[in-house]
């Protein structure tokens, strides 16, 4: 289960009221909201709703609506073949349910009318790809029904190579070298956000084209298997890639609950170590608020459970799965708030709320 999924579970009600944007930026500069207002705002890992049922409630529509964003990329996999093709049809259902709000994203400038239509444009990707080793032509079948951003690992070991949880740190398999290859030529951006280390080195070295990493932290900001050392991080940014901070209870070591202040450290630590033009947000969590309630409080526990024993939970899933004070429509917001505080130009803040990965996925996809 990736983290959007995770989410989706510990979140069954309806969640904060809408709030329009602007209002998050009063307590920095009035000119905040301007520019979040104009800028593209790309959140590279989130779905659009905390509850995962259909059709969505007029709240959660509203809290969509209200957020400013202009896309997400959206994780569609599932664990297997047949799961996959009904979150794919989900997807699709928002869309033609929903024409007014929603748009998929299959090339750049996709991005570029969902800005000038006021949509949420949906970048379909995947986490899971071990359904592939089945059969190695699906992974052309899925680009062609539009999935465009796809990791070769989860947390554990694939056909294609090792999880950011494996132990042995294999790096890419030969058919993980060959996945890469295929996805170069088709097109599709490759993202190593769940590979372990080496797994990640030999992506970023194997590729012909950018690499993202989608939705991580930063191992010298806080050690965790989830997080990324600043060795990946600069190898990453000197190949043209993307690394996107997420909004996890990995960016402190438990028990802490993590804050925005945490979000800061890491995101700040990425800019430095990768530059400006490399980093942005992948909040692994979704534009409606979350809200836990005890039934909620009780999914989590039993979802955690159920990890452990499938050995895909990582260290410190012992916290709920978001930043509660960063959490909702306007976390994208927020950010560029707290970016402005602490002396960011507007041009920086542009670069993380979206600006950066619209060029990346340009490298990758083609900038039509």
């Amino acid at each position: 289960m990736d983290r959007r999924q995770f989410v989706s579970l510990t979140a069954q009600a309806a969640a904060l009221a809408a709030i329009a944007p602007g209002v998050f930026a009063q307590a920095g500069s009035s000119d905040v909201g301007s520019l979040y207002q104009k800028a593209l705002v790309i959140d590279t890992l989130c779905g659009p709703f905390a509850a995962d049922t259909f059709p969505p409630n007029d709240d959660a529509l509203r809290q969509v609506r209200s957020s400013g964003f202009t896309a997400i990329n959206t994780t569609i996999s599932d664990r297997t073949y047949e799961g996959t093709i009904q979150t794919l049809a989900r997807m699709h259902s928002y869309v033609e349910r929903y024409p007014d709000l929603f748009s998929i994203v299959l090339m750049r400038s996709d991005i570029d009318r969902a800005k000038s239509e006021s949509k949420v444009g949906i970048l379909l990707g995947f986490q899971y790809t071990s359904f592939f080793k089945e059969d190695p032509s699906r992974v052309e079948v899925f680009r062609d029904l539009g999935v465009r951003i796809m990791q070769p690992t989860y947390n554990l070991r694939s056909a294609f190579g090792d999880g950011c949880l494996e132990p042995e740190n294999s790096g890419l398999s030969k058919a993980g070298h060959d996945l890469v290859k295929k996805m170069n030529a088709i097109g599709i951006a490759l993202d190593a956000s769940h590979s372990g280390y080496r797994t990640t080195s030999d992506a970023i070295a194997s590729s012909s084209k950018p690499i993202l990493i989608s939705h991580a932290g930063c191992a010298a900001v806080s050690a965790h298997p989830r997080n990324k050392p600043d060795e990946i991080l600069k190898a990453l940014a000197d190949r043209g890639g993307y690394f996107g901070v997420f909004l996890m209870p990995y960016l402190v070591a438990s028990p802490t609950v993590p804050t925005r202040e945490h979000v800061m450290a890491h995101l700040l630590h990425a800019i430095n170590v990768c530059g400006a033009d490399h980093v942005g947000i992948g909040s692994d969590g979704s534009i409606e608020a979350v809200h836990l309630t005890d039934e909620q409080k009780k999914a989590f526990d039993e979802d955690i459970a159920r990890r452990k024993k499938l050995g895909i939970g990582a260290p410190g899933e012992d916290r709920y799965p978001y930043v509660p004070d960063v959490n909702g429509p306007n976390h994208m917001e927020l950010i560029a708030s707290e970016l402005q505080k602490r002396g960011q130009p507007s041009s920086v803040i542009e670069k993380v709320l979206g600006a950066n990965f619209y060029r990346v996925i340009g490298d990758i996809w083609g900038t039509a």
